[in-house]
């Protein structure tokens, strides 16, 4: 499988794994710090970015079938990795499978949610892709401005208004609708289920990151994520939505470098999520009720 990726810095190999509906861009503020240690790969996930759609299923497994072929095919089996969002579920399945990465990092993965917490992530991030597809005239003008860029990125961001807006707008121009993204998302939400690896089937350092006001995979779902790979420690972003290579890029840069050089050390103590689980369903329901509103009055 051919995949779009850009390589910087030099070093032992780095692969950075973006999230749906975005690109290798993903990491832009993060990607100097981490070449300065290490030759960074950022891919494009197939049918995002610059890299070809796949042919027949589009689904977790076979986004990890080709990012595991693209491995395979570069000489890269065993490299370290992150991944973000569906990104960082997807490292987390190639570390179920073994023998493809090495120490990983996984920020926020989607997959751990029950219940009532599926139709809201699958309903409210429709409605936001819709919503931006729409809005894309306007984009450059929105983003360009804090209030904006706050109204647009309420669900995925703790502090919005602290993104840059050149960064916003490049995440922006690729969370649309298209028909991978529409596939996958129906997959994430109602598609297979992720499973786990047993305690001491992992040998090289694993570590979950969540954002403690993550509103699009909340962060009750963590303990979740932990129980299914028991071998992993959890890391807390404060003040941190769904992205923390966004909202913290400085605090990721620091986890991911010390998870990779062997010297992190998890808190001994996890104080409780700043906002409500009930704050994060207001939120990303707010968003989905503006989106909707503003569809169906550009239809009419």
């Amino acid at each position: 499988m051919t995949l779009h990726h850009t390589r910087r810095g030099t070093g032992t190999p780095l692969l950075l794994i973006h999230g749906l509906g975005s690109t290798h861009h993903s990491w832009d503020l993060i990607l100097d710090g981490l070449a300065a240690r290490r030759e960074v790969i950022a891919i494009d996930l197939p049918g995002h970015g610059d890299s070809p759609a796949l042919p027949g299923e589009i689904s977790i497994r076979t986004l990890a079938d080709a990012v595991t072929e693209f491995l395979r095919a570069e000489g890269l089996l065993g490299i370290d990795a992150v991944g973000s969002s569906m990104g960082a579920r997807l490292v987390l399945e190639l570390v179920r499978r073994g023998g493809v990465l090495g120490a990983v990092v996984s920020l926020d993965p989607g997959g751990f949610w029950k219940g009532w917490e599926t139709s809201f992530f699958y309903h409210s991030v429709r409605l936001s892709a819709q919503l931006v597809a729409a809005l894309q005239p306007a984009l450059p003008v929105l983003t360009g401005n804090p209030v904006g860029r706050s109204l647009l990125l309420a669900q995925f961001s703790a502090r919005p208004w602290r993104i840059p807006a050149g960064v916003a707008l490049t995440e922006l121009r690729t969370f649309v609708p298209t028909p991978t993204f529409t596939a996958l998302l129906k997959n994430l939400a109602y598609g297979e289920v992720q499973r786990g690896a047993p305690a001491g089937t992992v040998p090289a350092p694993l570590v979950i990151g969540w954002g403690r006001q993550d509103r699009v995979c909340l962060p009750r779902q963590a303990k979740r994520a932990a129980r299914l790979f028991p071998d992993a420690q959890l890391h807390w972003f404060d003040g941190c939505g769904h992205f923390p290579q966004l909202d913290v890029p400085r605090q990721t840069t620091q986890l991911i470098l010390a998870v990779l050089e062997g010297t992190y050390a998890p808190a001994r103590t996890a104080r409780k999520a700043a906002r409500t689980n009930q704050t994060a369903v207001l939120a990303g329901l707010a968003v989905a009720v503006l989106g909707g509103l503003f569809l169906l009055n550009r239809r009419g």
